[in-house]
């Protein structure tokens, strides 16, 4: 288990990312943020970029909060996956702050540059959303107490390879990542730094796909992208991480029976002996779907089955708070 690290308080050093990296950031909080909802804006590479927070209720004026970062899918924007996450209800149970950056992209439907296979014009542009995300870290530290050691990335699909891409390009950064519906867009350096993982994947979903290959075209585009697969990046995942041999299936949801999840079941493997814990959510049945989110019969349409058997924003804090104590 990665150590845990001073909380980001009075100063504040940030090092800039390898891409683009810029001067040192010192940022000293003079306040911690009320509670609710909160949108801040950051400048990085020329661009005004944005991003929302929310800040739970209960918590001790100037505690030091956790962080969880989460990242909309391709094609989507903050707001969205703000509101369909449930990381919201997360941030008030556990007393964690919800921060939703916002990708880059037009009229609301915006993408990441998770590596080079994916996606849209964020990937084309060779947008650095590391850099920017290290940017959304030292401007949220300057305005509120923030737990360095407990920032942790999660996110769905194009945002999935984006909570990827900080395991492997900012280990010093999050603690844990937790992607969704998303694998790794490039190979596993094997000198990058251990970082632990969740990954929760459903083998039917018919637009990242499971075991790789060509997915279908984004809608109403001709944007498509070639995946990587599942099993492939865990097992890369595995060395990285210095596992000590194959998973054990340590806990099953039975299939459920009844109404629009019929059928739908999930296992949850876990590698032995890791250097950083590694651990997927295996789900049967489902779509490409944010697990715990039940979309409408015509978003199903082209993304296949939502599900409720699995909360996917549980099951990440579950992990985080895990591996690092922040329970």
């Amino acid at each position: 288990m990665p150590s845990v690290r001073a909380v980001l308080s009075v100063p504040l050093i940030l090092a800039g990312c390898a891409t683009g990296a810029a001067d040192p950031v010192v940022v000293e909080p003079t306040q911690a943020l009320t509670p609710g909802d909160h949108t801040f804006t950051v400048g990085h590479e020329g661009r005004t970029r944005s991003y929302l927070v929310h800040v739970p209720t209960d918590v001790a004026s100037g505690e030091a909060l956790p962080v969880v970062l989460a990242f909309h899918g391709g094609g989507g924007n903050a707001t969205q996956f703000k509101e369909s996450s449930g990381l919201d209800a997360v941030a008030e149970r556990e007393g964690v702050l919800a921060v939703y950056p916002d990708g880059t992209g037009l009229a609301g439907v915006h993408t990441w540059n998770a590596g080079p296979r994916c996606c849209g014009s964020a990937r084309d542009q060779n947008v650095d959303d590391v850099g920017f995300v290290r940017a959304v870290v030292a401007d949220l530290a300057a305005r509120t107490p923030v737990d360095a050691g407990r920032i942790f990335a999660t996110g769905h699909s194009n945002g999935g390879g984006m909570s990827y891409r900080l395991a492997h390009d900012a280990a010093d950064l999050v603690a844990a990542v937790a992607p969704v519906g998303g694998a790794a867009m490039g190979p596993v350096d094997a000198t990058a730094e251990p970082v632990p993982l969740l990954h929760i994947h459903s083998v039917d979903d018919p637009r990242a796909l499971y075991d790789g290959g060509l997915g279908p075209p984004f809608p109403m585009t001709n944007h498509r992208v070639e995946h990587r697969a599942v099993p492939e990046v865990l097992a890369e995942r595995a060395d990285l991480n210095r596992c000590g041999g194959p998973p054990d299936v340590a806990e099953t949801i039975p299939a459920a029976t009844l109404g629009r999840d019929a059928g739908h079941w999930a296992e949850r493997l876990v590698w032995p002996g890791c250097a950083a814990p590694l651990e997927h959510w295996r789900l049967h049945g489902p779509g490409h779907g944010w697990p715990g989110h039940r979309q409408n019969r015509a978003r199903e349409q082209i993304v296949g089955p939502s599900t409720l058997i699995l909360s996917a924003a549980d099951e990440a804090w579950r992990f985080f708070a895990a591996v690092t104590g922040a329970g």
